[in-house]
């Protein structure tokens, strides 16, 4: 039961739950197919396959608002339909709640992404921006990412293992199909490389950025120069609790979270700065 006070929402205990699955690295991404095969294996479930035509990862929260979106319908190879879509994890979950795939879902699968989100990386990640975008539209949603092999907590390129987290992420939606989570927060879901050593529900950790400006020798074709700003290995903050450290240590993370960005405490320091005697001390308009 959710705590006093708290409202819940709840996928329907009924046969043919639509489950909408997206991802940001595209709709042919093991880390999807896998998790789409074993989604649909469970049964009693509509299993919607909405996801970008290729890789939009880092994309956040962006959409498509300037140009008209292509749609392409693929078949699997076992049978089942997807769409693919010339636009961003959060087109997506657009697309899905406006109908397409067959009416609007009742929870959203957003990966298994090809890397962790964790910390502060869930504010650049399309994988994560999929699910804040279902529980926008008032839609109970999951994000999952799976950690590259080896252990390394970055980015860069790697082999992955998706049968655990695969495995655990559809036990997770067969349990959803019974019980209730809180409205308006995601389940942020991230797999380390190794067998899990354990499940930990979490906060969200402080990840330590270390990207640095280096000039290429090679101007563009416009003669400008190019640069490269991101890409080093980031650092973490070793703190217990957090989704960081329980990745770093081999377990897997679970961590709630809202989308409530308001500081409720810097209200009434904000109501204490005059800011109406601010607004008396504008100079006349001429």
């Amino acid at each position: 039961m959710p705590p006093p006070g708290v409202t819940s929402v709840r996928t329907p205990n009924i046969e043919g739950v639509r489950v909408l699955l997206t991802n940001d690295d595209g709709i042919a991404a093991p880390g999807l197919q896998g998790l789409r095969r074993k989604l649909v294996a469970l049964g009693g479930l509509d299993v919607v396959t909405i996801a970008p035509d290729s890789n939009r990862s880092a994309t956040a929260r962006s959409i498509t608002t300037r140009a008209p979106l292509a749609v392409e319908e693929i078949t699997f190879e076992d049978g089942n339909l997807g769409f693919a879509v010339d636009g961003t994890p959060v087109d997506c979950v657009r697309f899905a709640e406006l109908g397409l795939g067959g009416g609007r879902p009742d929870l959203i699968v957003s990966g298994i992404n090809h890397g962790v989100n964790l910390g502060d990386d869930i504010t650049y990640s399309g994988t994560v921006a999929a699910a804040l975008e279902g529980i926008v539209l008032g839609i109970p949603a999951i994000a999952l990412s799976q950690q590259r092999s080896g252990g390394d907590m970055g980015y860069g390129p790697g082999s992955f293992d998706f049968a655990v987290a695969a495995e655990f992420s559809a036990c997770l939606v067969d349990h959803l199909r019974d019980e209730a989570m809180p409205e308006a927060t995601l389940i942020n879901i991230n797999f380390p490389s190794d067998e899990p050593t354990g499940v930990e529900v979490t906060k969200l950790g402080k990840r330590i950025y270390d990207d640095e400006m280096r000039e290429l020798e090679q101007a563009d074709h416009r003669g400008r120069k190019v640069y490269e700003i991101y890409g080093r290995a980031p650092g973490h903050e070793e703190l217990d609790g957090t989704d960081l450290s329980a990745v770093a240590a081999g377990r897997i993370a679970i961590t709630p979270i809202h989308f409530d960005l308001t500081d409720h405490g810097g209200i009434e320091k904000l109501r204490g700065w005059a800011l109406e005697e601010m607004l008396g001390t504008r100079a006349p308009a001429a």
